[in-house]
């Protein structure tokens, strides 16, 4: 069931999106070489929790962490870990806030040190794909065009679109209809109106958008090792059209 949320709703769900889209800003100064996920994921919940919020991922279906933090060629849902980041390592950093029962959601692709051109590009083009994708998110089009215009733009540039893994809506729970794929064709699929709250975040690899999943039964891996990157923003649905309610201010 699509839910349409009120104007208070969707105040709430800015509020939590702006403690969100802070701690992803200060991320920015503690990732670096020598960090563990593990550090990076206490970070986050201690965060979260001075602000006077809940780390909405953990007991979600089990999940034990404030954060999913995914490395390379793992494209979401990682584990935090002792893992010490490298420089050219290619990290998302994956996470939810529920600030008095409104829920806000985004994930970050983080260079780390010196990446590599061809990873630095896959960043670029993967954070293009969101906006093209916000772009498409106005009352009156359907979910099919949004998925339509980030494979149309990712394809074109020559990387895979991870076919998996949904965009979803959010609020008041983590994962909501309507749940819609980051490809696809336009015209199609659920109706946006007016008061929808949604996730857009596209998964974009450097080769294959085909998935495995390890044996932790959550991390998603690419089958061929390409590196995949990820941005996603909370939005709502409005008249004036689509609102980023985990807006970062400009790097």
């Amino acid at each position: 069931m699509v839910t349409l949320k009120s104007n208070r709703e969707i105040e709430q769900m800015k509020e939590s999106g702006a403690i969100l889209a802070g701690i992803h800003q200060q991320l920015r100064e503690i990732i670096v070489p020598g960090i563990t996920t593990k550090e990076i994921n206490q970070f986050v919940q201690e965060k979260i929790e001075a602000a006077g919020a809940t780390a909405a991922q953990i007991g979600f279906e089990g999940y034990e962490y404030a954060t999913c933090t995914s490395v390379n060629d793992e494209i979401c849902h990682g584990f935090p870990s002792n893992y010490r980041l490298k420089s050219g390592d290619v990290l998302k950093v994956d996470f939810c806030v529920d600030y008095h029962g409104a829920i806000s959601d985004s994930c970050w692709t983080y260079a780390v040190g010196e990446v590599t051109p061809e990873h630095q590009a896959l960043m670029d083009v993967t954070k293009e794909a969101l906006m093209i994708g916000i772009a498409q998110a106005q009352a009156g089009k359907r979910v099919g065009d949004i998925g339509h215009a980030i494979q149309t733009y990712a394809e074109g540039k020559g990387y895979g679109v991870v076919q998996d893994f949904l965009a979803h809506g959010i609020g008041p729970t983590i994962h909501e209809e309507p749940f819609f794929p980051h490809f696809g064709t336009s015209g199609k699929g659920p109706r946006l109106k007016e008061g929808m709250t949604i996730t857009i975040e596209p998964m974009i690899t450097t080769g294959t958008w085909e998935a495995g999943i390890d044996g932790n039964g959550w991390t998603a891996r690419t089958l061929d090792g390409s590196y995949c990157a990820q941005y996603e923003h909370s939005i709502a649905i409005t008249k004036d059209g689509p609102i980023i309610m985990t807006e970062q201010a400009a790097e």
